[in-house]
């Protein structure tokens, strides 16, 4: 299984940014998706999730409203697009594979057996 993420980059506070995962070695429209994210010196926490139809997502508080989670079945690629862009969003951001919704609702990185390598996002102030 092989989940390739793409598009960070450095970008002004405000900015806009559309993060992408492509999934290869699973049937992808079977996995539920996740994107979770890392800054320097805290643990992995969870950003956003999508069901395997699409149809059913969910977001930390931290970025509701400011950001949307989709997913291309036919592509098997999932997307995070960004908006308004603060500090604190600057991490490392990483998508994630895994089986069932409720795996996804748990939140928890210890729960999916499926990653990417991660992109960087720095937002600047």
């Amino acid at each position: 299984v092989q989940l390739q993420a793409s598009g960070g980059g450095l970008v002004q506070a405000g900015d806009s940014l559309t993060l992408s995962c492509a999934a290869s070695g699973l049937t992808f429209s079977l996995h539920e998706m996740g994107w979770f994210r890392q800054a320097p010196g805290t643990e992995r926490e969870f950003v956003a999730a999508i069901s395997r139809s699409g149809r059913n997502t969910e977001y930390a508080d931290s970025v509701k409203g400011r950001f949307t989670i989709s997913r291309d079945n036919a592509k098997n690629t999932v997307f995070l697009q960004m908006a308004s862009l603060k500090s604190e969003d600057t991490a490392v951001y990483y998508c994630a594979a895994g089986r069932g919704w409720s795996t996804l609702l748990s939140r928890s990185a210890s729960d999916l057996p499926f990653w990417g390598q991660g992109t960087l996002v720095t937002v600047s102030s």
